[in-house]
């Protein structure tokens, strides 16, 4: 029955410990002493999916425009799908309807050149482009109309289903566009979930990488929003590290900002939330992400914290035929975001194992796992950057005579073996008293058969 329960135990720890490889790498914020003009920020190494910097990463927000990467996403989902019995890709056309667009009217919103193109139709790639580029709400419109058969409310409906497929705990969408609504909310936190999503997907970087796009026949272009890509126009917010990725401003929600810092092989994802709009030409997400990507791109890089040949702990193994001891190592290697002048003095392992395993072991099973944890001066307190499964460094052959000895001693502690002993006993107990009495009945009877034999 322990062999039995240990198993169960075992098959349930290694299924923990499968879905804690596969999670992201844990927060960490180290300092800086940049003086922030936005109220969230969150900064994470694109390569790792490790946090470095966070600052009220977990608060409500409006997200205004930056709706359009869920947007975006939710019609990338359908490229390859059927839909009106046609296969969607990048070059499926989308009649313009006057009727979609009239949605907009009184909104001040902000608009790319789809009203040139009603009774016409634009193709999937020249409205994802006219959404993300200029951030046209009419663009967006026009894509959830059509994706969602005819109603946008329906294609919301996909938009906040797909926010809880990424994992997005505080979000919830009103509209495809980002017009300020009390119940269209996220978090920079669930907004880095849904950008990290977004930039694995088909032209994702690309479209919002691109500072000027002519659509069809236009005599005009697309302009981005974004002065952070843009040398022409860019002025003082241009940032020749910057990439992509969409911006963001209403009135409620401030100015908003998601974007990425590129330099020698590193690559770091902002997500800024409500920069205060003091003055309409005044960005502070982009200083923001312009400061973060300077501290980020000359301070940090992703360093060897842990080797797969390292000795980490030891479990004592019962029913080992020789060692009793097993040394426990690193599944992989780790690597994490560190700063650049860490000290091996400033990592710090803590593993988490049983008292003790069964033989046999095999080499490389999982045993356990290990929170790796920074504790230098960049943070006040230790926080943990990595976690790795904890496995066997050789192989544990079991001791028949000691299993044999164990199985005894498992069987003879069981409640139905002491059952049966103590029934065994009771019987035989039950046999010598009665055979007792039986014998002094007929001891009795000689007496009195030999009494009268003497009369």
């Amino acid at each position: 029955m322990k062999k039995k329960i240990s198993v169960i135990l075992s098959m349930l720890v290694l299924c923990c410990l499968l879905i804690t490889a596969a999670a992201p790498a844990s927060a960490i914020s180290y300092k800086n002493k940049i003086k922030l003009r936005s109220e969230a920020a969150l900064v994470v190494d694109k390569q790792t999916g490790q946090e470095i910097f966070s600052v009220n990463a977990d608060k409500k927000m409006y997200p205004a425009s930056t709706t359009k990467i869920m947007t975006y996403t939710v019609v990338a989902d359908w490229l390859g799908k059927t839909l009106n019995g046609k296969k969607i890709t990048l070059k499926t056309e989308i009649p313009i309807k006057q009727e979609v667009l009239n949605i907009l009217d009184g909104t001040g919103s902000s608009i790319a050149n789809v009203q040139a193109h009603v009774g016409e139709k634009m193709t999937v790639l020249d409205l994802l482009y006219s959404m993300m580029v200029p951030s046209g709400n009419d663009a967006a419109v026009v894509l959830a109309d059509y994706f969602g058969s005819g109603s946008i409310p329906k294609f919301v409906e996909m938009m906040n289903n797909k926010a809880k497929e990424l994992g997005c705990k505080n979000t919830h969408f009103a509209n495809p566009d980002g017009l300020h609504d009390p119940d269209h909310y996220t978090t920079a936190i669930d907004l880095m979930k849904m950008t990290q999503n977004a930039l694995t997907l088909p032209e994702f970087a690309k479209i919002t990488n691109t500072d000027t796009y002519y659509v069809m026949d236009d005599d005009y272009p697309l302009v981005t929003t974004n002065y952070m890509i843009d040398v022409n126009r860019g002025g003082d917010y241009y940032y020749q590290y910057a990439q992509g990725i969409k911006t963001g401003t209403t009135d409620e929600a401030g100015h908003c900002l998601v974007t990425m810092g590129v330099a020698d092989g590193n690559s770091f994802i902002a997500v800024l939330l409500n920069s205060p709009i003091k003055d309409p030409d005044e960005y502070g997400t982009m200083y923001d992400a312009a400061d973060l990507f300077r501290w980020a791109l000359t301070s940090f890089e992703t360093g060897r914290v842990l080797s797969a040949e390292t000795p980490i702990c030891e479990v004592h193994v019962n029913e080992a035929m020789e060692n009793s001891d097993l040394m426990l190592v690193p599944e992989k290697n780790v690597n994490a975001v560190v700063p650049k002048d860490f000290k091996k003095s400033d990592i710090e392992v803590v593993p988490d194992i049983p008292s003790s395993i069964e033989a046999p072991v095999e080499k490389g099973d999982i045993v356990g796992k290990a929170k790796i944890y920074y504790k230098g001066k960049q943070v006040d307190k230790k926080q943990q950057i990595g976690e790795v499964n904890l496995v066997a460094s050789d192989s544990v052959e079991r001791s028949g005579f000691l299993h044999a000895g164990s199985v005894f001693k498992d069987i003879t502690s069981q409640m139905w073996f002491i059952i049966i002993i103590a029934g065994i006993i009771l019987l035989l107990v039950l046999y010598i008293v009665i055979s007792t009495i039986i014998s002094r009945r007929n001891k009795k009877r000689k007496r009195s058969v030999r009494r009268y034999r003497n009369f």
